[in-house]
């Protein structure tokens, strides 16, 4: 008869995610990982896999975790441009203080395209974000909010790439003055 599990899953796998997210992938050694995790190696290899099997999970588990958090406070907004303006603040001050940008990004531009696995996984995740975003759009051109002058999923489109790329500043000195100003340029774009 096997040992029972000493550990909550979840608990281990947001430990794992919190490593992986602050330090890449290379970076990470299987050492950092029991460490943080708190269990023993053959614990981790047991449950979750290899050290990529792992990372795949910790995807996984981001996406479940940001996207709970991201579309919670998102469909609180009273109006649209609240929303959006929600995801710019969202970005631009750092979730719970943490500036290690977002997990999809870090993943997609440390592997690029030589990972397969997780490249589906992010690409994933970004048509899923672009396509909430083109539909907050959308609901604000219903709702006269926002300007019918473009197509809502162009707009979703371009948005995004402008979060992408958010995304990437708040890892850099960049300040939060030139990040709300791009903010606020296409907040204004949305309404002219």
């Amino acid at each position: 008869m096997g040992r029972s599990k000493e550990f909550e899953e979840t608990m281990v796998l947001q430990k794992a995610m919190e490593v992986f997210w602050q330090q890449g992938y290379e970076k990470t050694s299987m050492s950092d990982l029991v460490k943080h995790m708190g269990i023993h190696r053959k614990s981790i290899y047991d449950t979750f896999g290899d050290k990529h099997a792992l990372y795949l999970k910790v995807i996984d588990h981001y996406g479940e975790f940001s996207t709970a958090q991201f579309k919670s406070e998102t469909l609180k907004a009273k109006t649209s441009y609240q929303a959006i303006q929600y995801i710019f603040d969202y970005i631009i001050e750092g979730n719970e203080d943490k500036h290690y940008g977002c997990l999809f990004v870090n993943a997609t531009t440390e592997f690029g395209p030589w990972d397969q696995e997780v490249l589906e996984k992010t690409e994933n995740a970004f048509n899923h974000e672009e396509k909430f975003i083109a539909e907050i759009i959308k609901n604000g051109q219903e709702d006269g909010e926002f300007s019918s002058k473009y197509d809502n999923e162009l707009l979703g489109e371009i948005l995004h790439n402008v979060l992408l790329g958010l995304r990437v500043l708040v890892k850099t000195s960049a300040s939060k003055e030139k990040m709300y100003n791009t903010a606020n340029f296409f907040l204004d774009l949305l309404r002219d």
